[in-house]
């Protein structure tokens, strides 16, 4: 199944695709988002039981939320796949890079991408999102799989700048409008195999970044128990787990995002999230 959360009408809510259509299970239930229902585990009730009592609203009348509007944690994974690492001269070490984004600089599919007035040097990073279905800390890597709701698409906007001003990504990271996520979360049962997710970003229609899964340096798993031995990870929680090569930062001449231009995420078999760049 395909989630994610909308507003329609002046209100915010969640559901889930049915062809052109979400089925709006938040219209007639007393949960107030998604993260809720995952926390309370009772996705499959709502989606069986109450499926029949939703209303179903087209696409075209739907703002897309990042699926997760509120997580309480966001996980970033830096230099992640190996022509990224060479484009950059960094990575290689032991352990996954990781690094923090809030949930209130992103935004959901077709939202806008702030270039903020403080630089000129917005660049993008096409990435794959895991989030969060259950609750675990010190999670072995074979039991990794039970806590995965499933996957998304993400494009870690970076204000490259202030992400260099010192060793800690942190500002570079979190200007407001600058985490696109979404447009939904396709259930991991959906994915026939993990590791063959098809991942590319274009600019403008032209491609700029493409990789599989199967390339990244660190799996799903490995990132996941390993970001679980600091820290329990929660229902809702988001993991984005790094970018390939061919960021614009890295190119000759680097190519940063202006206003007006149309950036998009593509994972297959999950959808593609987009988003237009303004001046912020």
């Amino acid at each position: 199944m395909r989630w994610l959360s909308f507003s329609a009408d002046g209100r915010s809510s969640f559901g889930y695709l049915e062809e052109d259509y979400v089925v709006d299970l938040g219209a007639v239930c007393n949960l107030p988002d998604l993260k809720s229902a995952l926390s309370l585990k009772c996705l499959a009730f709502l989606s069986q039981v109450l499926c029949d009592r939703a209303p179903r609203i087209s696409l075209q009348d739907i703002e897309f939320l990042p699926p997760i509007p509120n997580p309480s944690k966001v996980l970033c994974v830096g230099l992640n796949y190996l022509e990224h690492q060479k484009e950059t001269g960094h990575g290689g070490e032991d352990y996954p890079t990781i690094f923090v984004r809030f949930g209130e600089a992103q935004i959901g599919h077709n939202g806008e991408m702030l270039r903020p007035q403080e630089s000129a040097s917005l660049d993008f990073e096409g990435e794959i999102a895991m989030v969060i279905g259950s609750r675990g800390r010190r999670i072995p890597k074979d039991e990794c799989l039970d806590h995965i709701f499933g996957f998304s698409c993400y494009n870690d906007g970076s204000v490259r700048d202030y992400q260099r001003h010192t060793s800690q990504f942190t500002p570079g990271k979190n200007f407001a409008q600058t985490g696109g996520f979404g447009p939904w979360i396709m259930t991991t049962e959906e994915i026939s195999d993990l590791a063959n997710m098809e991942l590319s970003t274009h600019l403008n229609g032209e491609l700029m970044q493409h990789a599989r899964s199967s390339d990244m340096v660190f799996d799903f798993a490995t990132i996941l128990s390993y970001c679980s031995t600091f820290i329990e990870l929660e229902p809702g929680d988001v993991i984005v787990t790094g970018t390939p090569g061919g960021v614009g930062s890295r190119r000759d001449p680097p190519v940063f995002l202006n206003d007006g231009d149309v950036i998009s995420v593509s994972v297959r078999p999950i959808g593609t999230l987009t988003n237009t760049v303004s001046l912020g």
